[in-house]
């Protein structure tokens, strides 16, 4: 028996089945931040229904007037408005938006060319006012076809709506009107003032008047404030920055410290970034405020400027970024890479303007600013090269500017500690080395790049070698004559892979300097895992043991008190002065302690005691204690 070919089964195709009340619950926990949007959402669909008429009218009269009261909202706008079947088509279908080009209704060439005007992009619009209203009522009459009846579209948020056909005299002029039924609980968001400070908020920029009307029988008040404030033409350049510094004490809530002009004309983009006064952290993720075609997209862009501009707070209007699905950012693609690459140009711009023709502002900024600029340094020598008499390092002699520092030392040394600097400070000051902090943010990267800069200059890690070299040496007689104090002193201090070396230097008063590099860390630590090792790791590790040096107490020969203990005759009481003294100088190179170094603390502290209450007792005490212990 011979089988043919199966036959393909037949499907019946079905329509995808949207509840509304899920949809409104997704947009106003999980797309939109907040229900404010609303408002934003109105006024985008009046202004791409201006925009659309006026594709096809230039000379169409251009108005949008919004109003609360009674909990209602209202906005009315003198748009292309819609016939009854593209409100069937339009406003009830998710994903498809009035706007979209092919056979729908912008079907000629000039509403097509016109289409990269419009803000909306997405096609969820209307709908998204149900995250605050249970109905919404929208009146409107189409421009294209002037002899269509006006149609009202009535939707509630049971996800069911109506569309019917209205006499002449509904609506005579083309247009919509759009009313929102406010629903139990969003009652803050639909109130006047509310509704007016959004409106102010996302529209100020926006390119047609709108006026607010907030019901109580006074002249509607206008919502657009254009052009903007960095764009407007004033007397003097001080009229512009005293404006300008209200423009973002209002904004943002300081007095800007100076401001930056970001337009981009190639870009699309203008603006203006306002400098901070006070110092901010560099891990801090500024937020930008950005409008797109003048409707306000976000306050809290984190995108817009590169991470080391984190001492401005910019504010811009662009027609060429896009936004992402939920239209409160920017989306992160090729263009706004771009974009966020010129308006770091334009900053590091800013500065060499500075430097060049105004050094006293330029001081000022860095005054604040200097981690920023050292930041951006880090990444463009010419920019190090152009702030190296500006930028300032805390050195061993006084905080100044690597140029000022390169100017007596050819050689520098830097430490990657800020204790470790503070510790030799003061000694190589007093004997002529050049030690920079780099234990701050961004200093140890900028002096590696100093040579780049600067090939004549030597930087260096400081180790123990440099500093002892440095310090003068002892006269040979009196060396060979402390050599049995000296061999006490190592021998007490090998356990703590310490050296000790007799030097004189400055200032006296110091009787110890311990010096420590990271190589002698290194070996130490290498040395401390061996002993802890089993035998085969313990094996290995001691094959990889190098001739890094160790760590060094440098004794001053010139501090009295380092004469009487090279003088003392118990040699048990030497070295417990000798812990001592190294106990003292680690404390004060405020590194952490290891153990070892705790117990060595300990026990020199307790042998002092024990010898300071010893040689103190009276012999009567002695004896009397003697003839009772008989």
């Amino acid at each position: 028996m011979t089988s043919g070919p199966l036959s393909e089964p037949t499907s019946t195709p079905h329509s995808f089945q949207v509840d509304l009340r899920g949809l409104v619950d997704l947009l106003s926990h999980h797309l939109y931040s907040s229900p404010r949007v609303y408002v934003r959402e109105l006024l985008q669909n009046a202004v791409d229904a201006v925009t659309a008429r006026r594709a096809v009218d230039p000379e169409a009269q251009a108005h949008i007037r919004l109003s609360a009261s009674g909990g209602r909202v209202t906005i009315e706008d003198s748009g292309i408005g819609l016939t009854a079947a593209e409100a069937h088509s339009f406003l009830a279908t998710i994903g498809r938006s009035s706007k979209r080009s092919g056979d729908d209704a912008f079907h000629d060439q000039a509403l097509e060319a016109t289409r990269r005007d419009f803000l909306g992009q997405f096609g969820i619009g209307l709908l998204a006012c149900f995250v605050v209203a249970r109905q919404i009522r929208v009146v409107t009459r189409s421009a294209r076809d002037p002899h269509a009846a006006p149609v009202e579209w009535l939707a509630t948020d049971d996800g069911s709506y109506t569309v019917r056909e209205l006499p002449h005299a509904a609506r005579p002029e083309p247009g919509t009107t759009v009313v929102l039924e406010t629903r139990p609980g969003a009652a803050e968001w639909t109130s006047a003032a509310k509704v007016e400070e959004l409106a102010r908020d996302y529209g100020s920029l926006l390119p047609y008047d709108i006026t607010f009307d907030d019901g109580e029988g006074g002249d509607p008040r206008p919502v657009t404030d254009r052009p903007a404030v960095w764009e407007r033409t004033f007397p003097t350049p001080t009229a512009r920055r005293v404006a300008l510094a209200g423009h973002c004490a209002e904004l943002f809530a300081f007095t800007p410290l100076d401001t930056i002009d970001l337009d981009l004309p190639v870009a699309g983009v203008r603006g203006v970034a306002y400098v901070l006064p006070d110092p901010t952290s560099p891990a801090h993720r500024a937020g930008h405020r950005v409008h797109l075609k003048g409707m306000l997209l976000t306050q809290r862009a984190d995108n817009l400027l590169p991470d080391w501009a984190f001492f401005v707070r910019a504010v811009i209007d662009t027609d060429t970024l896009r936004p992402t699905a939920s239209r409160e950012n920017l989306y992160d693609d090729e263009t706004l890479s771009a974009v966020r690459e010129a308006l770091g140009a334009r900053i590091r711009g800013w500065l060499a303007e500075l430097a060049a023709s105004d050094p006293d502002r330029l001081a000022a900024f860095l005054r604040v600013h200097h981690l920023g600029v050292k930041s951006m340094a880090r990444h463009d020598s010419e920019l190090l090269g152009l702030m190296l008499p500006w930028l300032p390092f805390e050195t061993s002699a006084g905080s100044m500017s690597l140029q000022e520092f390169a100017a007596a030392h050819t050689d520098i040394h830097f430490t990657r500690t800020v204790e470790e600097f503070r510790q030799i400070a003061p000694i190589a000051a007093a004997h002529g080395l050049g030690v920079v902090n780099a234990g701050y943010t961004y200093d140890a990267d900028l002096l590696a790049l100093l040579p780049a800069v600067r090939p004549e200059l030597k930087v260096t890690e400081l180790d123990a070698g440099a500093v002892t070299e440095r310090l003068d040496p002892v006269p040979t007689a009196a060396e060979l004559a402390l050599a049995p104090f000296l061999a006490t002193a190592r021998t007490r201090l090998e356990p703590q892979s310490c050296d000790v070396v007799l030097r004189a230097f400055q200032p006296v008063t110091v009787p110890a300097l311990y010096l420590d590099d990271r190589q002698a860390r290194q070996e130490r630590d290498r040395t401390a895992a061996m002993e802890s090792a089993d035998s085969l790791w313990s094996g290995i590790l001691g094959a990889l043991r190098g001739s890094a040096p160790r760590a060094r107490l440098v004794l001053n020969y010139d501090n009295p008190l380092i004469r009487r203990i090279s003088g003392l005759q118990d040699e048990a009481l030497t070295g417990t002065a000798v812990e001592s003294l190294y106990g003292q100088a680690l404390l004060m190179s405020q590194r952490p302690l290891r153990p070892a170094d705790s117990a060595l603390l300990n026990r020199a502290f307790l042998g002092l005691l024990e010898w300071a209450t010893h040689s103190t007792t009276h012999p009567t005490d002695a004896r009397d204690g003697e003839e009772n212990q008989k």
